[in-house]
């Protein structure tokens, strides 16, 4: 059962093909579609790694899995990934506006007593 926030059956399929396999040395890996909706609600909510809901699994799993993709480089490459079928399906506007407002003072607003500008 999907909760808000949780991926969809389409994010999923998108996602699954491009994380790592278990290497089988350290066990079987829980898994990932859970371990990842465990770290999207976490980043959505704030909430302490202990605190995170039993239906993601063990906190301390989504917390290691967490960082262990941070590390190696795997949230780069899906982001990466992401963003390339994105910007081929023209679903991303690359302009960018930038506010250059500058703001003054008057002259005499910022002096204070004993210290001129």
């Amino acid at each position: 059962m999907l909760s808000r926030g949780d991926l969809t059956d389409a994010e999923w399929a998108v996602l699954e093909p491009l994380l790592p396999v278990s290497n089988n040395r350290c066990g079987r890996w829980r898994d990932h579609r859970q371990v990842i909706n465990g770290i999207i609600h976490r980043l959505g909510t704030r909430v302490q790694w202990r605190e995170l809901p039993e239906r993601f699994g063990p906190w301390k799993t989504v917390h290691k899995r967490h960082l262990l993709w941070s590390a190696d480089g795997t949230w780069d490459g899906l982001l990466q990934h992401v963003q390339a079928v994105a910007d081929a399906e023209g679903d991303i506007d690359w302009n960018i506006n930038v506010d250059s407002t500058v703001v003054r003072v008057h002259q005499h607003a910022v002096q204070s007593r004993g210290h001129p500008v």
